[in-house]
């Protein structure tokens, strides 16, 4: 028996209602592994489960935070261990559910990157300064602190670059130095949903439909009303389209083609990602299900 289920893969692809059925039949809990779902008062556009889909199983890591507060990988490692060790010490097998693959990683392995705490201090200078001066320049400094670290980032990935200029302020040392092989912390199982790539680009688009239906533009409206334009959260694909295009005066239209298409390459990216997870039990559409998981769950 493993002791501790993962279900990620791709956004659309059925993992809150899969977590659900499997806690349910393991009488255990859910921990999610979202960057978004942390946040409290987004919930359209992060397709957060609500109250009738959770179905009364407990939910940890959901709205745990205000839209104006960062949350780093290290943060996420330091509450999704002590949630997997309350769950296990009650004698139950934890369920991670999400497609945030940096969050998974750091839970289930030894990695460098989880082990040092962000300092908003460096962040808000770095983020100052890709504000004043561009990502072009904020790139070069990562290339000269930093170099095999700018190697793997794209220019435009400035999340990723604004955390390893923080690494290396931080601690002195650079970001590729660090540890980051793959050594288990658990013995566990680890599903993904292998949707054929046309028919998950049409759960994407219909998902996209429904969040607009159910007042998306409103929710963001909303969050910039409240003074939440600039804050990280908002950088999340559903809200940072919508601010753009309010800006631009662009229709409802517009959003949803753009918002459908950064979806689906931000899916390609996942399926990428968790392509790397040692031991990832890839499953058909018809075998992901509480039934199937459970049974690996026993091997």
């Amino acid at each position: 028996m493993k002791e501790l289920l993962i279900i990620c893969g791709a956004t659309a692809s059925g993992k809150t209602a899969l977590s659900v059925d499997c806690a349910e039949r393991l009488n255990s809990e859910v921990i999610s592994a979202d960057s978004q779902l942390v946040y409290r008062n987004l919930n359209i556009g992060t397709a957060k489960p609500t109250k009738d889909e959770m179905r009364g199983v407990p939910h940890n890591l959901i709205d745990i935070l205000n839209p104006s507060e960062n949350f780093s990988v290290s943060d996420y490692e330091q509450l999704a261990e002590r949630e997997i060790k309350r769950i296990k010490g009650e004698g139950k097998i934890p369920v991670v559910c999400g497609g945030t693959g940096f969050y998974i990683n750091s839970i289930l392995f030894d990695m460098g990157y989880g082990h040092t705490r962000a300092d908003e201090n460096i962040r808000k200078y770095y983020e100052k300064l890709l504000e004043e001066q561009g990502k072009e320049r904020l790139f070069e400094i990562l290339r000269q602190k930093d170099e095999k670290t700018a190697e793997k980032l794209h220019m435009n990935d400035t999340k990723r670059i604004i955390r390893a200029l923080e690494i290396f302020d931080a601690t002195g040392k650079k970001k590729s130095e660090q540890n980051d092989k793959l050594v288990p912390k658990y013995n566990y199982l680890a599903v993904a949903c292998d949707f054929p790539r046309e028919e998950l680009y049409a759960r994407i688009d219909k998902r996209v439909d429904k969040m607009f239906a159910e007042g998306l533009v409103e929710e963001v409206k909303n969050l910039i009303f409240q003074g939440f334009e600039n804050c990280q959260c908002m950088q999340a694909i559903g809200y940072k389209e919508v601010v753009e295009c309010l800006k631009n005066g662009d229709n409802e239209s517009t959003m949803r083609d753009i918002i459908k298409q950064n979806t689906r390459r931000y899916a390609k990216r996942q399926i990428t990602f968790f392509k790397k997870l040692p031991d990832l039990v890839w499953l058909k559409p018809e075998s992901f299900s509480a039934d199937k998981v459970l049974e690996l769950l026993n091997d």
